[in-house]
């Protein structure tokens, strides 16, 4: 071992009685039975180790410290007479000779108890994070987190790829969330952006002639948090491949992700390649989301024909979409907590009946079903015992909110969710053009960098809203775990792209100057993903929350409540850097 001590808190054993032993670290606790004999627990980033005080002297020291000062003790390593088979050093104890101070808590009353940090308040335990990390609980995901990306390095690096970094300081680019501006002191009114992603840098590698790039990439968007994104900043595993197909990037990521997911997670089991390849509109139609759950066996079936036109004034003239569950017995009380949760998520109402065991529809809606039952059993293939749950809307609304019930229900319904396993899948040939629901206009769907299937032809030719892309997600569990394409490399069809939108050739050449001018000189057909860090490792350890695997993380407004950021900075700093605070009324 280095520095003043001999060995770590969880190495000693049985076999190193007799020896004489220096141990350091934090002072959790004692079991104090007399004025001569207390029981210490020593804790370091290793693990713990009792010490046994024996002497006044000893349990002097001991009585004048608080809590979690940093001490180091030098002794003799005997056999517990009474052993703990729970802990690694559980068979033996060290009586100190000599104990020595290092570092004093000068606090008696801590802002929580180490061990038991999870159960605080959020917002005190960010604000004492550097306390929150010494539950071994908790510093465990952050060492978790530190092997998993250790293991997508060298998996990234066995695959030929060139680790690169690419510039924080960058220029303001218009990429879907809002950018964080930094003020450049020596340009008066200009500004840098950290950037959003390395998308253009890492395509402009592939133009420089770089066949394989990846990074564990810092990534800036000043948006609201979740439960699965962090505010403010999040890290990726960023990759680009030249002269590559969507199969390519495929055969990559489905090579290195399942095994660390396999080797780490909560659950031993993920899928192996090929992953499913599901089209974004099979999605939608079959799951009711571009990230569906397959781990639940329910599908959304089409039930406009038979309902539409049943009476019930919200089917009106309205798409109807159906999820049905065989022998879901849940009390009414249970399917109006659904039915609201459903609501909270998507602001739209779900219906349902049920058919009873004599074939007759009960409950919700069915009184309105009643006249064409036996259409609707045809319909949707129902059975005695099955459950129904609604969604109603134009296309896009119906999908969506029986997508929600979807998943609530395999939740909730035995034996129509397999929990115990990591399912992956890709969604592919999404819209290249969306309506956007603000503008009213056309607008792209998602990476605008994303080459259009059937090129330059399907611009000219196809209805804007008919055209995908060579744009592609990657789900597992139902959380997106990223977004990739093939980009869009030639610049007359990127002109083209964005002519749709309408953005002539010279909008682009000054959003984008750095790609366009270096497509003009020949840049390879390329493409690539970037998996989110921070979620990845979430899912690994089945946390709910993303701020559980960060060592530092912020607050929902993206405070960090440790460091007191952000805060004011003084009329000089705003000075020299030629800024004046208009504050809003």
């Amino acid at each position: 071992m280095t520095q003043s001590r001999t060995h770590n808190c969880n190495e000693l054993r049985l076999a190193n009685a007799g020896e004489k032993v220096t141990l350091v670290g934090w002072f959790e606790n004692i079991r104090k039975v007399s004025k001569n004999l207390g029981f210490v627990i020593l804790r370091d980033f290793y693990g713990t180790t009792q010490l046994v005080i024996e002497t006044e002297e000893m349990m002097a020291i001991i009585d004048s410290l608080n809590k979690e000062t940093t001490i180091s003790a030098t002794g003799i390593v005997r056999e517990r007479s009474s052993k703990n088979k729970d802990l690694p050093t559980g068979e033996i104890e060290v009586v100190p000779e000599k104990i020595e101070i290092l570092g004093k808590c000068r606090y008696n009353a801590l802002p929580f108890e180490i061990t038991k940090s999870t159960e605080a308040d959020e917002n005190t335990r960010l604000k004492y994070r550097y306390l929150d990390l010494r539950n071994p609980e908790v510093k465990k995901n952050i060492v978790i987190r530190s092997q998993i990306v250790s293991e997508l390095r060298n998996a990234m690096i066995a695959h030929g790829f060139l680790e690169i970094t690419t510039p924080i300081l960058t220029a303001s680019s218009p990429e879907g969330a809002r950018d964080y501006l930094v003020p450049a002191r020596n340009h008066p009114g200009k500004f840098y952006a950290l950037p959003q992603a390395p998308q253009q840098f890492k395509q402009l590698l592939m133009t420089a002639g770089f066949d394989k790039y990846f990074q564990i990439a810092p990534c800036f968007r000043d948006e609201d948090a979740r439960a699965d994104r962090s505010p403010g900043e999040f890290y990726q595993m960023d990759m680009e491949m030249a002269f590559a197909s969507q199969e390519d990037i495929f055969a990559v990521i489905e090579d290195v992700l399942p095994p660390i997911f396999a080797k780490y997670g909560v659950y031993k089991t993920a899928s192996k390649a090929p992953f499913v390849r599901i089209p974004y509109r099979e999605a939608m139609d079959k799951y009711g989301s571009d990230k569906p759950d397959l781990r639940i066996d329910l599908v959304l079936q089409d039930a406009t024909s038979v309902m539409a036109d049943c009476g019930f004034e919200p089917f009106k003239d309205k798409v109807v979409k159906a999820v049905v569950v065989d022998k879901f017995n849940a009390t009414r009380k249970q399917i109006d907590a659904m039915i609201a949760d459903v609501e909270v998520t998507t602001a739209q109402k779900a219906y349902w009946f049920r058919v009873d065991e004599n074939g007759e529809f009960v409950g919700g809606i069915s009184k309105f079903l009643a006249a064409r039952k036996q259409a609707v059993i045809e319909a949707l293939g129902l059975k005695n015992g099955d459950f129904v749950g609604l969604a109603a809307g134009d296309l896009l609304t119906a999908q969506k909110t029986a997508g929600v019930f979807r998943k609530l229900l395999g939740a909730a319904a035995e034996g129509h969710m397999d929990k115990e396993k990591y399912e992956f899948c890709w969604i592919v040939d999404f819209p290249m053009y969306e309506i956007g629901e603000e503008s009213g206009e056309l607008e792209f769907c998602h990476n605008p960098f994303s080459m259009p299937k059937g090129g330059m032809e399907a611009l000219k030719t196809q209805d804007p809203l008919d055209i995908l892309a060579y744009q592609y997600d990657l789900v597992v569990n139902g959380v997106e775990l990223s977004s990739g394409a093939i980009r869009n490399h030639d610049h007359e069809i990127m002109i083209e792209a964005f002519k749709l939108v309408r953005l002539g050739e010279e909008d682009v050449k000054a959003k984008f100057p750095a790609m366009y001018n270096a497509f003009c000189y020949g840049a390879p057909p390329h493409g690539g993903i970037a998996p989110g860090v921070d979620r990845m490792v979430m899912l690994i350890l089945g946390k709910d929350a993303i701020r559980d695997v960060i060592a530092f993380p912020m607050n929902k407004n993206a405070q960090d409540l440790m460091m007191g950021a952000p805060a004011e900075v003084t009329p000089k700093q705003l000075e020299e850097d030629h800024i004046a605070i208009v504050m809003p009324e």
